[in-house]
């Protein structure tokens, strides 16, 4: 996880990549709604909506866990798997991506110019920012920093660092559970 920390420090999602191939969570996202807008019908009844939601997660689920668990099994130990790890754990991480975001506002916040700091927080927040003040604006900012550092950092790098006890050499484990 420190590989992938310190790609997403260093090049954050480049630009090019992202208009080349988009992101992860991106392609997540058209999964998320193509089954929202197929499922989640208002004709249906409460049950039958219900139940399409719990349809719908299962195979995002699948979706991500599948190939995920795959991957994980198939790389190889040591330093190439740990370097390998990093390299697909990257685009989980969004560390850059925060910083770059949150700056531009506070940038123009600290130079007093309100309604670039308003165009730069719509671009992290949902509501509507056009009647915010210089400090509304950077709360707003600063909220979003702080809901999606779990989703962008802590999470990714708590169950990155999960999935890498499988790097444990297999005789260490066994041996703990002989007596």
């Amino acid at each position: 996880m420190a590989v992938a920390m310190a790609l997403d420090i260093a090049l954050g999602w480049p630009d090019r990549l992202f208009r080349r191939i988009g992101h992860p969570v991106t392609w997540l996202g058209h999964v998320v709604s193509a089954l929202d807008r197929r499922m989640n019908r208002a004709h249906r009844s409460f049950r039958a909506r219900k139940l399409a939601g719990l349809a719908a997660l299962l195979m995002i689920l699948a979706l991500v866990c599948l190939p995920a668990l795959l991957v994980q099994c198939s790389l190889p130990g040591g330093l190439p798997g740990a370097l390998l790890t990093g390299l697909l754990a990257w685009p989980l991480l969004a560390t850059r991506s925060l910083h770059d975001h949150v700056a531009a506002v506070a940038r123009p916040l600290m130079a007093g110019d309100i309604a670039d700091g308003r165009r730069a927080v719509s671009m992290i927040v949902g509501r509507n920012p056009n009647h915010l003040d210089g400090p509304a604006i950077a709360r707003a900012a600063t909220e979003s920093l702080a809901e999606n550092t779990s989703d962008g950092i802590v999470a990714p790098l708590f169950w990155g660092c999960c999935s890498a006890c499988r790097e444990l050499p297999p005789t260490r484990r066994s041996t703990r559970l002989i007596p």
